[in-house]
């Protein structure tokens, strides 16, 4: 083990936490001085003093020992600057490792099927609705069928999908290129993010590995502006094919704007900002599609959507009880968390244990269970 690898590994889980040096000594009963050497590896701790402080941060002790992998190959944007950027990166990589540890076990893979489309396609204005088509033929989607389980269907074209739980609004998803053990998904699944938006920016990632293979270079922190429209316009297209987008669209014809936007929204389980992606291309009004939904909406409900919003109408009393101080707001007829399940490692896993080609304290780690957990899960299996 590097001489340094405990310091490291405490400074950024200590900054991921938000923490100074003294408060986190007090967390963890040591002195202030006592837990600055160990920081700055001027002194070698005790397995006790370390237990304190993994207890005080509340990660097992192998992750301050353990020498972090570095993705490189990682393209990972958020609105604003993350004090958690480089632990949610150590999170991934580790992800990763036990991904393709279970993997080379099972010696089951499955190839990436979606690599050879960016070879395929001319620099042109559609290049982001082009790769979506040619995407959706690639994982055997007909031009009218609507994504149901988009974990699934990344899983089946070997995109491995993962999940955080990250407390931030400006952070949504990141993805990992083939030569760092992915290519793989990972979407921010906090509870404050609507499933839609989950399902959106899976999507959007995959327009990206599709698309972008430049952009993956973890160094590089700052979006390219056309890249985005054309990962946007990649989601959007994936998620709602032309033929049976306009299918839909055009039987709500008799509707206003709103119930329009929200009956098609939940038909293809899209955030209602999808929709208004699609739409607005072809949107020949006075005023931007987006203002005139907006005024509509407000309008019609009395409020305005806020940035980080999805519109209510169900359960409308709820959402103005908690507006704004809950952002999360929701989504019309929302979805749930069972809509977004990646399933293939989970599967793997219960290969591995079932076969005794690995412990269930592994399989526990792997699926970030405890081993109380992990046997209650392996009760519930059935064949």
């Amino acid at each position: 083990m590097p001489e340094n690898t405990i310091a490291l590994n405490l400074r950024r889980l200590r900054k991921a936490n938000g923490l100074t040096q003294n408060e986190l000594a007090e967390k963890s009963g040591l002195s202030r001085a006592a837990y600055r050497n160990i920081e700055t590896g001027r002194s070698e701790p005790r397995v006790s003093s370390l237990q304190d402080i993994a207890n005080a941060l509340r990660v097992p002790i192998q992750q301050l020992v353990e020498p972090r992998r570095r993705l490189r190959a990682a393209r990972f944007r958020s609105n604003k600057r993350m004090r958690s950027r480089e632990q949610i990166l150590v999170d991934v990589g580790r992800w990763l490792g036990d991904f393709s540890d279970v993997e080379d076990i099972l010696d089951d893979r499955v190839p990436y099927k979606l690599d050879d489309i960016r070879s395929q396609l001319r620099a042109r204005k559609s290049r982001g609705e082009i790769a979506a088509a040619r995407a959706r033929e690639v994982l055997d989607l007909d031009d009218e069928e609507p994504v149901r389980d988009i974990c699934g269907l990344l899983e089946s074209g070997g995109i491995k999908v993962g999940e955080l739980k990250v407390a931030s609004h400006d952070f949504f998803g990141l993805s990992v290129a083939a030569e760092e053990g992915g290519p793989a998904v990972i979407v921010n699944t906090w509870d404050r993010i609507p499933v839609e938006r989950w399902i959106f920016t899976a999507a959007h990632e995959l327009g990206h590995l599709t698309l972008h293979l430049s952009d993956y270079d973890i160094s590089l922190t700052d979006e390219e502006k056309q890249h985005e429209q054309e990962a946007n316009a990649f989601a959007g297209a994936f998620l709602m094919p032309d033929v049976s987008f306009r299918k839909e669209w055009d039987e709500t014809y008799g509707l206003a704007l709103v119930d329009r936007i929200l009956k098609v929204k939940r038909i293809f389980r899209v955030s209602y900002r999808t929709v208004l992606y699609r739409i607005a291309p072809s949107y020949r009004g006075p005023e931007n599609i987006w203002v005139r939904f907006q005024r509509d909406y407000r309008q019609r409900y009395g409020r305005a959507l806020l940035r980080d919003d999805e519109p209510n109408a169900l359960a409308q009393d709820a959402f103005r009880a908690s507006f704004p101080e809950d952002r999360s707001a929701g989504e019309p007829d929302k979805l749930s968390p069972k809509d977004f399940i990646q399933d293939r490692l989970s599967r793997l896993v219960r290969k591995a244990v079932e076969q005794e080609k690995i412990s269930l304290d592994r399989g526990a780690e792997i699926m970030g269970l405890s081993l109380q957990d992990m046997r209650d899960l392996t009760a519930s299996w059935v064949g």
